[in-house]
């Protein structure tokens, strides 16, 4: 195997989400990836190196080495593996960790930057032996650039049509055999001839509150942060389960500690920082408060549509399905039902209401007539 390098791909990075407002791309509890780009300290200083340094998603983790040791033993190039979650879990990190593991080259490109099939075909020639090709946000590859993928992962050749008109006539290309690593936060988008291709198809978990401290106290020694054990629980407890969220409120705590003038973070400055960017102790921010507020106060504890509510919220329907909702819900905060979302009895204790029961419960299997059911 060559040593290890990593290559950008075509377009290579992630790139925003569908329909992401400018005031959501700022969300200091956005999980995206691209959020992370605008910190100093690179995102890859703090990632693991190897799968024994992994923090968490610990089946995970162990059916991910059984499957490369069990290449590594037969001489052989590792099966495809396909990673599913929410945002910030640690998708690319274990992707970089295969390469690692089997000391090949890391080539990284995103779904959207792969718009022709000679995006992809460029990249597929460029592979050497055992390299791991890694395309976050993978269900969103066009369906033409998809299907040049099928013939690849299943017996490394490609077909490029070579010419045009008449004379147009089909080369068939030889690869080197290679890993593919999707990730996707929504594995149910992808089709099934893809989802079929993978060998290993793993979904990521939130992490719990040991997990996360864990992780920020492995943060803080890279980081050169003096931080104590409480002052790194209520970090991880205010984290929404995502290590990216911890790292990020890490370094925020401790640009807070440093304009006050503290070399160590105590439970007291944690507490202050967090409040200070807009963190509540359960981890939400303004958004959410602002969402939880519109069903709680001006629908009155009525079903919302998803619809209505991502007008109500200045935001797309994509965007509260995808990064405000499922942590609320995750919560307990908001329930989904076939009318819409209604707020629960711990939304409205959280923002020091009294609790309105939805008076339209009895209708929770009926489609009323002035209800626009695309709306749900």
């Amino acid at each position: 195997m060559s040593p290890r390098r990593e290559v950008l791909g075509t377009g290579a990075g992630k790139s925003d989400a569908d329909g992401t407002s400018a005031e959501g791309a700022k969300r200091l509890l956005d999980a995206r990836p691209e959020q992370d780009r605008l910190e100093h300290t690179a995102e890859g200083q703090l990632r693991p190196r190897r799968l024994s340094e992994f923090i968490g998603q610990s089946e995970l983790v162990a059916r991910v080495s059984i499957v490369l040791e069990a290449a590594r033993l037969r001489g052989e190039t590792s099966d495809h593996f396909l990673f599913g979650g929410p945002p910030g879990l640690g998708k690319t990190s274990l992707a970089s960790l295969i390469a690692n593991e089997m000391g090949t080259n890391f080539r990284v490109t995103a779904g959207p930057a792969l718009v022709r099939q000679g995006d992809l075909a460029a990249i597929l020639s460029d592979l050497r032996e055992g390299d791991v090709f890694f395309i976050d946000e993978i269900h969103r590859i066009p369906r033409n650039v998809e299907e040049m993928l099928y013939i690849a992962m299943e017996d490394y050749k490609i077909d490029i049509l070579v010419g045009k008109g008449p004379t147009a006539r089909s080369v068939r290309l030889d690869l080197e055999p290679f890993t593919l690593v999707g990730a996707t936060t929504r594995v149910g988008m992808l089709t099934g001839p893809l989802r079929d291709r993978f060998g290993v198809i793993c979904r990521l978990e939130f992490y719990s509150v040991d997990e996360l401290t864990e992780i920020i106290f492995r943060s803080a020694r890279i980081l050169g942060i003096v931080i104590e054990p409480d002052a790194a629980g209520e970090i991880a407890r205010r984290s929404r389960g995502t290590p990216r969220l911890a790292n990020r409120l890490l370094k925020r705590v401790r640009d807070f500690a440093a304009v006050a003038g503290c070399s160590e973070i105590g439970l007291d400055l944690a507490r202050e920082g967090l409040e200070a960017f807009g963190v509540d102790e359960l981890g939400l921010d303004n958004v959410d408060l602002q969402l939880l507020g519109l069903l709680c106060n001006e629908f009155a504890g009525r079903a919302v549509g998803i619809a209505s509510l991502a007008v109500s919220l200045g935001e797309d329907r994509e965007t509260v399905e995808d990064f405000y909702e499922p942590y609320l819900v995750q919560r307990g905060m908001v329930l989904r039902t076939p009318r819409g979302r209604v707020a629960t009895e711990r939304a409205y204790r959280h923002l020091g209401l009294s609790y309105v029961p939805d008076v339209t419960g009895s209708l929770l299997f009926d489609i009323s007539s002035d209800i626009n059911a695309g709306d749900l």
